[in-house]
């Protein structure tokens, strides 16, 4: 019998504003993050950007299981299309802490090798080929140690768009980690390839977006962080992705993996008004995140399809 999809749901930090691109508005401390995340029920994460958590992978292990949190993944941006630039140092790295810590997913954006999300170069042939190559020997190291690996296509990356994605389940053996948001701001259509791909799909990152927001993104009218900055990735059930529908054709092929609620956050500051985003505010109406998060939650679970069965 599959787990129950309730179990199957997880947090991420940037869902809290923590982010690995430098001047990320605030950045909250750990221990905020991970006891508000047990707070509202959820007891799995992923492990959040460099520096979030120890470095070591034992006490990276350690420090979740403090809060009683499962690991899932972690989210690893490396160059891939670049001969020059090798990414299986910093992907082994990822694979040993999540081993330490029983995760199972190795979560890979095909960084451009430039900060931020703004701007991409267009990638040839040559190009195309190495990173294919790429992917498969990440795909490869982590079966070898009982691993997931999956690309996640990522606005700003060199695999943004419906076209990129379809190049690469043409082109390799991973898996795809298919982020709702992401793809449809980058010009796809999650439910279209939940509906067509669902073999493929090993990871979820679910997000809803304010699609009038994302059309300026994808007219170069503005930033991709700037539209993060008004709110353009909203809670689940509050925008215009097909939540439901994604769902119901993953949970219908399926799929057992995990669904980690990502809504993409920047905060200008404190939003308990702290100073120090003090334990244990979360029913404070000024903490949006976690606000946020607990409608994610309710939306989730209100569109499993075991409960019309």
């Amino acid at each position: 019998m599959s787990t129950p999809l309730a179990d199957r749901i997880a947090a991420a930090p940037i869902s809290w504003g923590v982010c690995e691109v430098p001047g990320w508005g605030w950045q909250h401390r750990p221990e905020t993050v991970l006891t508000q995340m047990r707070q509202l029920g959820v007891s799995a994460t992923e492990f959040g950007p460099d520096g979030f958590l120890p470095d070591d992978p034992q006490a990276k292990a350690q420090t979740l299981a403090d809060y009683d949190l499962a690991a899932v993944g972690q989210f690893v941006p490396v160059v891939l299309h670049d001969p020059g630039t090798d990414p299986m140092p910093a992907v082994q790295a990822a694979m040993e802490g999540l081993i330490a810590a029983g995760a199972g997913v190795v979560v890979i954006a095909a960084a451009t090798g430039v900060d931020g999300y703004d701007d991409r170069p267009e990638l040839g042939e040559d190009g195309w080929a190495y990173l294919l190559g790429a992917l498969d020997r990440i795909d490869a190291a982590a079966r070898e140690r009982g691993l997931t690996a999956a690309l996640h296509p990522h606005v700003g990356t060199m695999v943004e768009s419906g076209e990129d994605t379809e190049r690469v389940l043409a082109g390799s053996r991973i898996g795809l980690c298919l982020d709702t948001g992401h793809l449809l701001i980058g010009g796809g259509d999650p439910v279209a390839l939940a509906a067509t791909h669902p073999e493929r799909v090993v990871h979820v990152h679910l997000k809803d977006v304010d699609l009038d927001q994302a059309r300026q993104v994808q007219a170069g009218e503005r930033s991709y962080t700037d539209a993060v900055r008004t709110r353009m990735y909203v809670a689940l059930g509050e925008g215009d992705v097909d939540i439901a529908a994604i769902v119901s054709s993953l949970e219908g092929a399926g799929y057992t993996g995990w669904y980690v609620l990502e809504q993409d956050m920047m905060l200008a500051e404190d939003p308990a008004g702290t100073g120090s985003a003090a334990q244990g505010e979360v029913e404070q109406g000024a903490v949006d995140p976690v606000i946020d998060v607990r409608a994610s939650i309710d939306h989730l679970l209100s569109v499993d399809p075991a409960k019309g069965a």
